[in-house]
């Protein structure tokens, strides 16, 4: 199994908008080849932001790689852009195998 994440920090105040953005978007996982879950949580508010980490659970790290490159990733991150500057920076991508 295979863990992928997204570390963002968001702008305080505009926590809101950013949970509304993930609640409201079309993923475009159902059906997709090793996916098994998603998750988006939030972490601590600092004075200059609050963390939150996209997280999804794959079969393999390979069935993550191969999603990457679909269609259905281009089409879940279209427009993903900077929405009402509500990013401090970009996100950082972490991946995990899981050994135990």
């Amino acid at each position: 199994m295979f863990i992928a994440m997204n570390r963002f920090k968001i702008v305080p105040g505009s926590e809101e908008a950013f949970e509304n953005i993930w609640r409201d978007r079309d993923s475009h996982l159902d059906g997709v080849p090793g996916f098994k879950n998603f998750n988006l949580v939030r972490g601590a508010t600092h004075d200059d932001h609050t963390l939150y980490a996209s997280h999804s659970t794959w079969g393999s790290e390979e069935d993550f790689k191969n999603w990457t490159k679909s269609e259905a990733f281009r089409q879940a991150h279209k427009g993903a852009g900077d929405p009402k500057g509500i990013y401090l920076g970009h996100p950082i991508f972490e991946g995990f195998t899981i050994v135990v």
